[in-house]
C-alpha cells in the first residue's frame, strides 16, 4: 500500500490554479466571437471560434474543480468553525458583494445589447431586482460568471464530513481504492460515471443545464471529489505523472474526434444515439485532460518564485473582476467598425491591464481585500504579501 500525501503545500496546485483561472479569461474573451448566446456579441461570430471555446469549456472548469478537491484536502486541518468561517469570507462575500454591484452591469448591458431594455443604467437599476436571473427576471442571484463560489461553497460544506472521515478513520478504505486506481489504466475507469451523468442528465432541466462552464452541476462535483482522490494517495499521483503524455493523447485524440463529428454533422438532438456518442467522448476527453494537466504539473511546475505567491493570492479578485471588465470594455470595442481580430486585440488586453490595475488597488486596501475574499494585511506588513499556504488560497 502507497500512504497518502501528507505535504502542507504543493507549488503544483498553486501553479495550476494560476494558469487555469488565465485560461478562464481567455475563454470569455472570446465569448464576444463564438456562435453561443453570451451576454454581449460582436455583430458577427465564427465557428471557428466557436470550436476553440468548446475545446476549453470540455476540460478548463472540471480542472478547476479537480484542482479544488485536492486543496481541499489541506484544508481539513481547521476545525469546522474555522473551516466554515473561511469559506464564508473567502466565497460567499464576493458573491453577494459582485452580485450587488458590478455583476448588475453586466446584467444591464446584456440587456441593452438583446433589445430587452433601453436606458441607462441607473433607470435600470430599481429594474434589475424584478425577478432572478435565469427565471425570467435580472436579479442575478448567482452572480453570473461568479457561480462557481457557490458551487464551490456548496461542495466544500457538503462533502466536510465525507472527506474528514476519509482522512481520518477511513483513511484505510481511500489508501485501498487509491492503490487500485493506482494499477496501469485504471485511473482512466473514472471517466465512465463521468460519461453517464453528462449523458444521462437532460440539459433541459435545471439539474442538467450546461450554462455554468458547459457541464450539468453533478459532474462538477465528480471532478471535486476526484480531485480530493488524487491528493491523497502518492502512488496515485506517480502512476498519473507517468502516463501523462497517454492522457495527452487521448484528450488530443477525443476532441479531435468530438470535432469532425460536429462539423460533419452538427448538433445532435437529446436522447438520441448520436447524442449519447457525443457526450460519452466530453465525458471521457475530460478526464483524460483533467489527468495530463495533473501530471504535467507535478512533474513540471516545481518551482515556486516570488511572482507565483503574489499570482496566487490575486487568483480570487482576479476571477471575480475578470468577466465583469471584459464584458465593460467589450461592449464598446465590439460596436467599432474595425477588424474582428484587432477588437479582440483590444479587447484582451486593455481589460487585462484594468484587472491588474484594480487588483492592485484591491491588495493595498483592507476594505476592498474583505469585499473581494482575501485575509487582511497585518499592520506592519507590505503590499507584498508573504506565503500563503494552498489550503488559504481559492479552492
Amino acid at each position: 500500500m502507497t500512504s497518502q500525501a501528507t505535504s502542507q503545500r504543493r507549488i503544483d496546485l498553486d501553479w495550476l490554479r494560476v494558469i487555469l483561472i488565465g485560461f478562464v479569461f481567455i475563454f470569455h474573451s472570446g465569448r464576444f466571437f463564438d456562435t453561443g448566446g453570451w451576454h454581449v456579441k460582436n455583430p458577427e461570430t465564427y465557428f471557428g471560434v466557436q470550436v476553440w471555446t468548446t475545446f476549453l469549456a470540455n476540460w478548463m472548469m472540471p480542472a478547476i474543480f479537480a484542482v479544488s478537491g485536492a486543496s481541499l484536502f489541506f484544508a481539513l486541518g481547521r476545525s469546522n468553525g474555522k473551516f466554515v468561517k473561511d469559506k464564508v469570507l473567502r466565497l460567499l462575500v464576493p458573491l453577494i458583494v459582485g452580485a450587488f454591484t458590478h455583476v448588475a452591469v453586466q446584467v444591464y448591458l446584456e440587456r441593452v445589447t438583446h433589445h430587452q431594455f433601453t436606458g441607462t443604467f441607473f433607470e435600470f437599476l430599481p429594474h434589475y431586482f424584478d425577478g432572478l436571473y435565469g427565471f425570467g427576471g435580472n436579479f442575478a442571484w448567482m452572480g453570473l460568471h461568479l457561480w462557481y463560489l457557490l458551487v464551490l461553497f456548496v461542495f466544500s460544506l457538503l462533502l466536510l464530513p465525507l472527506f474528514r472521515w476519509l482522512k481520518g478513520h477511513g483513511a484505510p478504505l481511500l489508501n485501498k481504492f487509491d492503490d487500485v486506481l493506482s494499477l496501469p489504466l485504471v485511473v482512466y475507469a473514472l471517466a465512465l460515471p463521468i460519461a453517464l451523468l453528462t449523458v444521462n442528465l437532460d440539459p433541459r432541466t435545471p439539474l442538467g443545464m450546461r450554462d455554468m462552464g458547459g457541464w450539468p452541476l453533478p459532474t462538477y462535483l465528480l471532478f471535486f471529489i476526484y480531485g480530493f482522490l488524487v491528493i491523497s494517495h502518492t502512488g496515485l499521483q506517480q502512476r498519473i505523472r507517468q502516463q501523462r503524455w497517454l492522457s495527452l493523447f487521448l484528450g488530443l485524440v477525443c476532441f479531435a474526434v468530438l470535432a469532425v463529428i460536429w462539423a460533419v454533422q452538427g448538433d445532435a438532438p437529446v436522447g438520441t444515439p448520436r447524442y449519447a456518442q457525443i457526450f460519452t467522448i466530453f465525458g471521457i476527453s475530460a478526464w483524460c485532460w483533467v489527468l495530463a494537466i495533473f501530471g504535467f504539473g507535478m512533474k513540471h511546475l516545481t518551482r515556486n518564485p516570488p511572482f507565483l505567491q503574489r499570482a496566487n493570492e490575486a487568483v480570487l479578485p482576479f476571477y471575480v473582476l475578470h468577466q465583469s471588465i471584459l464584458i465593460y470594455v467589450g461592449y464598446f470595442v465590439v460596436q467599432w467598425n474595425i477588424p474582428d481580430l484587432l477588437k479582440w486585440l483590444i479587447i484582451a488586453p486593455v481589460s487585462l491591464a484594468l484587472i491588474l490595475g484594480l487588483i492592485k488597488i484591491i491588495e493595498r486596501v483592507n476594505v476592498l481585500r474583505f469585499l473581494f475574499g482575501l485575509k487582511p494585511l497585518r499592520r506592519s506588513a507590505q503590499p507584498a504579501p508573504a506565503v500563503t499556504p494552498v489550503a488559504q488560497t481559492i479552492e
